[in-house]
């Protein structure tokens, strides 16, 4: 031995670490057994899938919440900031007005100014998952939101910006934050950040995550929270504003396995073309001082369009004995219409898929993501000749009512958005409305494929997200073994 070995210290041979498998070939299986159970399992929450609407209405009438319409300059805690214009919160957090200046390249180059939401923290949207009788179940909330129609809708476990969870309106504790975050939290099952409404807000992120705790840990159920298998959330996605934005985004983002092996084109392929729209969609979107922006007026009530078109910015009183603040004030985007949103669907060899589209909105952080086949305000477009409709418009409203495979209305989010609703659709086409070669823009892929994207940040829009939510919950990727 020599000198310098005689210094140094004698070290144990550290344990081996153990490895874990990359993937769970068998929650796949759990997931598709979670799908077939429509009625769920009695030691869950006993509730069946047809009560739930009526359990909705019934605590949105006794829950004694109010929502008004004030004046902007009436919002508490609000004001329109000096220099900026900007619609911001005294304490800095939350979110604000702010505008927005865009300009898109390409062959059909345009540009646009509007008020836009500007949060720049990240939320938690969590599912917390356990089995009951060997099926998965999911905890949802009964959850008040001042824009939601009908006011209470089903939501994640936690459904909580930053501001909310680390308690700046100095309210009660968010239910169940402790399964999401920290070391106490239990088994990952998805985890990914995603954005939401492109056209209403900039750069917005959520983490969407479902997290399973062991069948034998007992989770007190709060008043207001109930356990559902995918199949009962399967069945409500069908009812008009009951699933809120919030689930069926988180829902979409499950590891389901791929339905087929088999496509009309491989997954490389999709992620190649869809790196190449990126690459090659100019995109250009600016914050700006909200009193910059040309083509909007306030007035006390509101901020709107001057062709009265798009949305109007608008303030509301809101009384919620239930939520972490019994009471506030804020401003709420309010659209001008209902919305469409809509997958083509066709199956090629037997295999189901879907028509997406490359869509680009300002808001973004990237500069495309991939949307449904259409998403649009038909009332914005009305004025329009027919040749610069929204392309598939009139294939999905013309439909007979044989084709169309899924259509209900549905709540966007709740407590940005006033009575933002969108009539969702998946209709059923031949070559004779939507050619097996589609137009520059979209791609057909199977909704495995489009799952497998919603695995990765920033691929596949919240809209399309919510039409997944229904496909996956409806028809099982696969049998389960």
């Amino acid at each position: 031995m020599t000198p310098t070995q005689q210094l140094l210290p004698t070290a144990e041979a550290a344990p081996a670490p153990s490895l874990r498998p990359r993937g769970n070939a068998c929650l796949a299986d759990r997931l598709a057994r979670s799908v077939l159970a429509r009625e769920g399992s009695g030691s869950g929450s006993g509730v069946r899938t047809a009560q739930v609407p009526d359990l909705l209405a019934a605590r949105a009438r006794s829950g004694g919440y109010v929502v008004d319409r004030v004046p902007l300059d009436a919002l508490s805690g609000w004001s329109f900031t000096p220099g900026t214009g900007n619609l911001a919160h005294d304490s800095g957090r939350f979110f604000s007005v702010e505008g927005l200046r865009a300009e898109v390249g390409g062959s059909a180059p345009h540009s646009w100014q509007q008020p836009i939401i500007h949060q720049p923290e990240v939320g938690i949207l969590g599912l917390l998952a356990r089995e009951f009788d060997g099926v998965l179940h999911f905890l949802m909330q009964a959850k008040m939101e001042p824009g939601n129609a009908g006011l209470v809708q089903l939501s994640p476990t936690v459904q909580a910006t930053r501001s909310n969870y680390t308690k700046v309106h100095r309210g009660r504790d968010v239910a169940y934050l402790d399964h999401f975050v920290g070391p106490a939290r239990g088994r990952v099952l998805t985890d990914v950040l995603q954005s939401e409404h492109g056209s209403w807000f900039f750069h917005k992120t959520n983490r969407n995550m479902v997290v399973e705790v062991p069948a034998d840990t007992d989770v007190p159920v709060r008043d207001g929270y109930l356990w559902l298998t995918l199949g009962q959330l399967g069945e409500l996605l069908c009812h008009d504003d009951v699933v809120n934005m919030d689930s069926r985004s988180v829902l979409a983002c499950l590891p389901f396995a791929p339905e087929s092996a088999s496509a009309l084109r491989s997954d490389a392929e999709v992620r190649s073309w869809f790196t190449e729209e990126r690459s090659l969609r100019d995109v250009r979107a600016e914050l700006a001082p909200l009193s910059s922006v040309t083509g909007w007026h306030r007035d006390r009530w509101s901020i709107a369009h001057e062709e009265c078109r798009y949305f109007e910015v608008v303030g509301v009183s809101v009384r919620a004995e239930g939520r972490e603040v019994p009471q506030w004030t804020q401003p709420l985007f309010r659209p001008l219409g209902t919305g469409v949103t809509a997958f083509v669907t066709r199956r090629f060899g037997g295999v189901r898929h879907v028509l997406a589209a490359a869509r680009r909105e300002g808001g973004f952080l990237d500069t495309v993501e991939l949307g449904p086949t259409v998403q649009c305000t038909p009332a914005n477009h009305a004025h329009l000749p027919a040749d610069r409709q929204p392309p598939f418009l009139s294939t999905v409203l013309e439909a007979p009512r044989s084709a169309v495979l899924f259509g209900t209305v549905l709540s966007e989010e709740g407590g940005s958005f006033l009575h933002a609703r969108s009539r969702y659709l998946i209709v059923e086409a031949d070559e004779s409305t939507a050619r097996t070669t589609p137009p520059p823009g979209y791609l057909w892929l199977t909704p495995g494929q489009l799952n497998s994207l919603t695995q990765h940040g920033h691929y596949v829009n919240v809209q399309a997200r919510s039409l997944l939510a229904s496909l996956l919950t409806t028809e099982p990727p696969h049998s389960p073994a």
